[in-house]
């Protein structure tokens, strides 16, 4: 006799994330419910999506806030017994050393990669991470620069309107990244179009001791067991 599966009272579940286009902090799914949580616990505010309805944050927050609403309202829904996926972004309880190391873990694993690497494919693969113009490390890490460098210049400014030489010098920095990147990519490029080299069928044929190859001018083959011929004196 086959068992029956029991029915569950499974609410519907709920995602907060952050949409990286228009910056808003977005909760999609849910029942009513999760919409009235959402609502009195977050601060969300109810919008209708191409999709179906949908909540989200008010424009304008600092992240600090986003994040400290989005943390609450999860935690909310789960104390009710709702599914919840919050973008760990969002999460007001991580603390930053948590992704430094996870960081730190990540660069340690691509430079074992490169060490390891054995063919030209696996060595592209790595600097694709490194250099990729939308999430590669090494256009991140400039656009975190470029972003240092603008509020720096700003608050460094002294009241004559000069910019302070070492923060001049930041910009170029900046530009020096992104040559460094056409480089990297320029390599990338050549190492992903490098052919695998062709695997061989199997060891050469090595001629055993006392048997010269057949192909040797300069031994007669000879059948085992028969006389040699002399040549005449």
């Amino acid at each position: 006799m086959t068992a029956k599966e029991p029915d569950f009272w499974v609410l519907e579940y709920v995602t907060i994330t952050k949409d990286p286009r228009t910056g808003l902090v977005v909760a999609i799914g849910g029942s009513l419910e999760a919409a009235d949580i959402l609502q009195r616990n977050g601060g969300f505010l109810p919008a209708p999506g191409p999709r179906g309805d949908y909540h989200r944050l008010p424009h304008g927050l600092p992240v600090e806030q986003q994040r400290l609403k989005a943390t609450t309202a999860s935690h909310a829904l789960l104390a009710a017994g709702h599914s919840v996926h919050l973008d760990p972004a969002l999460n007001a309880l991580a603390t930053p050393d948590g992704e430094r190391d996870a960081a730190v873990r990540y660069l340690a694993r691509l430079a074992e990669r490169a060490a390891d690497a054995e063919t030209s494919e696996e060595i592209a693969k790595v600097l694709t991470e490194i250099a990729s113009p939308v999430h590669g490390l090494l256009p991140l890490t400039r656009h975190v620069v470029v972003c240092a460098w603008i509020t720096g210049t700003d608050l460094q400014r002294t009241a004559s309107g000069e910019v302070p030489e070492p923060f001049a010098r930041l910009r170029k920095s900046t530009e020096s990244m992104s040559q460094a990147t056409d480089v990297i990519l320029h390599a990338r490029n050549h190492a992903a179009r490098t052919p695998r080299p062709a695997a061989t069928t199997g060891p050469p044929t090595v001629p055993s001791p006392g048997h010269p190859a057949a192909s040797d001018p300069g031994h007669a083959h000879t059948t085992p067991g028969a006389p040699r011929l002399r040549s005449a004196p």
